[in-house]
C-alpha cells in the first residue's frame, strides 16, 4: 500500500505470540513458550501503594527502584550507578531501542545461531544483516569490516541453554573493545542457576568501548508486571532515554512499586534459592521423561540454568510436520528453524520445562515420540 512506509512490508508475525494463541486451547501441553511456572511468582500481597503513582512518572523510571537495580549490577561488576539505569517496560523494549539506535537497513549485526528468536524479529524489522558468532573466535573478520553491534545472551542462552565458560566471554568483550563493536548483552536468565557456572557479565569486562546490558524481572517476579532494566555507556545511555522518551513516556509506575517491594525484601534471596530449586526438580524431572521417551530419537545436553531444552533430531525428520501433527494431539513446541539467524530447515526443537507440570511433561513427550515412531 503506497500510503505506508517502507519498512511496514517488512512486518512479520511473531511466531512466540502466534503460538501463545494456540497453547490457550483447553488441554494443550505447551513446551513452546519461555513461560515461567506460576508457582514462581512472587508474592503481590502488598499495602495500597501511594497515590501520587497514578501520575505521569520519570521516563528513566522511579528513583529508588534504578537506585536497587544499579547496586545489584554494581555487585556483578558492572561500571554503573543509578543516573545510567533505565526501566523498561519488559526487556523487549530494551531491544527495540538498541535496534532504533543501531540498525539502518543494511547494517551488520553479529548475533549466535541459534539466537532469540523475538530478538531476530526486531533486527530484521529495522534492516539488520546477520553474521554469526563464533565463540571459540569472535571477532574474527572484524578487523576488516567490524559490525555495528553484537546481541549475546551469554548466560543459559535462549533457545541452547548454553552457558559461555570465561574464556568465551573475556574474549568477546576484548573482540568489541578491539574493534569499537557496540556489545549488547541480554541476561534475562541468570538468576535461574542449577549448576556452578561462570555468569559474570560479559559488559563487566568492557573497561573500555561501547556497550548496553539489559535484564528482565518476567523471570524471577511475574511477566505480566512487564517489567525490565537497562544500563549502557555513558555515550550510548542519554541516546537511548531520548528513544524511549518517544516511545511511551515512561514505564508503568505501579508495577515499579510492586517490584521495589520485591527487591527490598529481607526473605528475596532465600526465595530466589527456592526458585531455582523448584526449577532444578523441573529440569530433572523433564531430562528423565525425555530420556524414557526421546532417548534413541534425540540428543540433547542438560541446561546448567534457564527455561529450555534444546532438542536435536534425526536429518531425515520435517520438524513442520512434526508439529502440525503434535498440535492436533495436543503438544506445542517451537521449531529451531525459528531461531536460525541464517534461515533454512532445521531438524532442532525448543522445549520449555518450566510451565508443564510432571505429569503433563510426561504425557506431552511421550505424544512427541509417537508422532515420531
Amino acid at each position: 500500500m503506497a500510503r505506508l512506509s517502507m519498512r511496514s512490508a517488512d512486518i512479520k508475525p511473531s511466531p512466540v505470540r502466534d503460538m501463545l494463541n494456540v497453547s490457550l486451547r483447553p488441554g494443550m501441553i505447551s513446551f513452546a513458550g519461555g513461560l515461567p511456572s506460576p508457582e514462581t511468582f512472587a508474592g503481590l500481597d502488598l499495602p495500597p501503594p501511594p497515590r501520587d503513582l497514578l501520575q505521569y512518572g520519570p521516563t528513566e523510571g522511579e528513583p529508588a527502584l534504578r537506585a536497587k537495580i544499579a547496586e545489584d549490577l554494581a555487585a556483578l561488576g558492572l561500571d554503573t550507578c543509578a543516573d545510567r539505569v533505565v526501566v523498561l517496560s519488559g526487556s523487549q523494549q530494551g531491544i527495540d531501542l538498541a535496534a532504533k539506535l543501531v540498525i539502518d537497513a543494511g547494517t551488520s549485526l553479529a548475533v549466535e545461531s541459534p539466537a532469540y528468536l523475538a530478538a531476530l524479529q526486531v533486527f530484521r524489522f529495522y534492516g539488520a544483516r546477520f553474521e554469526i558468532i563464533d565463540r571459540s573466535n569472535p571477532g574474527a573478520g572484524w578487523a576488516e569490516t567490524p559490525p555495528s553491534m553484537a546481541y549475546v545472551i551469554p548466560t543459559f542462552q535462549n533457545p541452547s541453554g548454553h552457558c559461555w565458560t570465561a574464556a568465551e566471554r573475556q574474549a568477546m568483550a576484548r573482540a568489541c573493545q578491539a574493534n569499537d563493536v557496540i556489545l549488547f548483552e541480554d541476561d534475562p536468565y541468570r538468576d535461574l542457576v542449577y549448576e556452578p557456572c561462570d555468569r559474570t557479565p560479559v559488559c563487566a569486562g568492557m573497561t573500555g568501548g561501547s556497550w548496553i546490558y539489559q535484564g528482565s524481572f518476567s523471570k524471577t517476579v511475574a511477566p505480566g508486571l512487564r517489567l525490565g532494566y537497562l544500563t549502557a555507556s555513558p555515550d550510548l545511555f542519554p541516546l537511548l532515554v531520548q528513544l524511549k522518551q518517544a516511545a511511551d513516556l515512561h514505564t508503568n509506575r505501579l508495577s515499579q512499586w510492586m517490584v521495589l517491594q520485591y527487591l527490598n525484601d529481607p526473605g528475596r534471596a532465600e526465595r530466589m534459592a527456592q526458585v531455582s530449586a523448584l526449577y532444578r526438580r523441573k529440569r530433572d524431572a523433564f531430562a528423565d521423561a525425555l530420556t524414557r521417551h526421546l532417548g534413541n530419537k534425540a540428543s540433547w545436553s542438560l541446561p546448567p540454568g534457564g527455561l529450555f531444552f534444546w532438542l536435536t533430531l534425526g536429518d531425515a525428520v520435517d520438524v513442520e510436520a512434526l508439529l502440525k501433527r503434535c498440535v492436533e494431539r495436543g503438544v506445542l513446541f517451537t521449531p529451531g528453524s525459528h531461531f536460525l539467524a541464517e534461515g533454512g530447515a532445521s531438524s532442532t526443537i525448543r522445549l520449555n520445562f518450566s510451565l508443564a507440570e510432571p505429569e503433563a511433561a510426561e504425557r506431552g513427550l511421550a505424544v512427541i515420540a509417537e508422532v515420531l515412531c
